[in-house]
């Protein structure tokens, strides 16, 4: 069988899409080699994290096949130059990894999409006005074209039923996974140069990993820091957007800057920092699944997140959920686990075994799943 992806965000993106389409297509690759597995792709980039999946036999990248489609790779994607190669290529079903599908894909093949949230709808203050006009589109034609469709968490489902109308049977939830690098224990020497190379805390600390922006709320963890232990401390690991200078000057105004850590990690680095975390907080008040949650269960880190959205579903019983807007009781949380042994090897444990139901395995062969009911 021949499956073809729109792997636009598998080539281009290094996190996010990028880090989801990778690892559903890493996965099918290894538990189903069967398989020939095509990735059409708007444009060629230098990603260093595709270049393993390239060098298996049953993966092949498949840019626009003509001047055209090169010239116009944009409308290539959702037109019907993608169209014409992937049945040129003789595929048995498409899927758009990352929340669309070509236009003209209802009379093509049969095909499955992939949403991963709808947060635009919930937050547009977030977004400039045209590209949620843009995004609701493009999300609204995928669900309507799709002979299936996925959604990455329950939530995110009933946001597909609710807003599109969508019937709820059409719908298969596949929960995400992680890299497997965050289930791998690292050495003591390890973390040591990691902290080194990083300037990180000698003692523990709180640990922040995603986006610095408004939607993901890390400013609340820097207001709970100021009820918390004097020697507490957060690094915030993350790409700054315009948020981000609200977030310093609430730190300068309350002479913070020893106690608030800004830093850029290298992916590699990663696992050695949330295994040197004391505990793992993500205050977001909206997300599709959030898989920084998992890669913090996964590294035997503790969590404590906001309630609102999804993040109960990627956390597990085992986490803590407190409200977006209390900052106090955030901190009464994180002082909790950081300070409570028992408590903290508790949800290390149920953390651990939450996380495990999270296999490639178990990944792959639920998308395998979703493909036999379209075929």
């Amino acid at each position: 069988m021949k499956i073809g992806f729109d792997a636009k965000r598998a080539v281009n993106n290094k996190t996010g899409l990028g880090n989801y389409s990778r690892l559903i297509i890493d996965v099918l690759s290894e538990y189903f080699p069967e398989n020939d597995y095509l990735l059409y792709t708007p444009k060629i980039k230098e990603n260093n994290r595709l270049k393993p999946l390239l060098e298996r036999k049953n993966i092949e990248l498949c840019p626009p096949s003509d001047s055209i489609g090169r010239t116009f790779s944009s409308l290539w994607r959702v037109g019907k130059g993608i169209v014409k190669d992937y049945m040129r290529d003789q595929i048995s079903l498409f899927h758009g990894l990352s929340n669309e599908l070509p236009l003209a894909v209802k009379d093509s093949v049969p095909s499955v999409v992939t949403i991963h949230d709808l947060i635009f709808l919930h937050f547009p203050q977030f977004y400039k006005p045209i590209d949620c006009k843009i995004y609701n589109y493009k999300f609204r034609k995928a669900c309507e074209n799709a002979s299936r469709i996925i959604a990455v968490s329950e939530c995110t489902k009933r946001d597909i039923v609710n807003i599109y109308g969508t019937e709820p049977d059409k719908i298969d939830v596949v929960y995400q996974g992680c890299d497997e690098s965050f289930k791998r224990e690292c050495s003591i020497e390890e973390m040591s140069n990691v902290r080194r190379k990083y300037g990180l805390p000698d003692s523990d600390f709180v640990l922040y990993v995603g986006t610095v922006e408004e939607r993901k709320n890390v400013l609340l963890a820097v207001k709970a820091l100021r009820n918390m232990d004097k020697n507490a401390k957060l690094v915030i690991v993350g790409r700054e957007t315009h948020y981000a200078r609200q977030v310093h000057e609430y730190v300068n105004k309350y002479g913070l800057e020893a106690k608030v850590l800004f830093r850029q990690i290298h992916f590699q680095d990663l696992p050695a920092v949330y295994q040197m975390a004391r505990a793992f907080t993500y205050p977001s008040r909206y997300e599709g699944f959030g898989i920084p949650l998992l890669e913090a269960l996964c590294s035997g880190v503790p969590v404590v997140a906001a309630t609102g959205s999804c993040l109960e579903e990627a956390g597990g019983e085992g986490s803590i959920y407190v409200n977006p807007d209390d900052e106090e009781g955030l901190a009464s949380a994180l002082t909790k686990v950081m300070k409570d042994e028992s408590l903290r090897n508790e949800m290390i444990i149920k953390g651990n075994e939450y996380a495990a139901k999270f296999t490639r395995k178990n990944i792959s062969d639920n998308v395998m799943n979703v493909y036999k009911k379209v075929l």
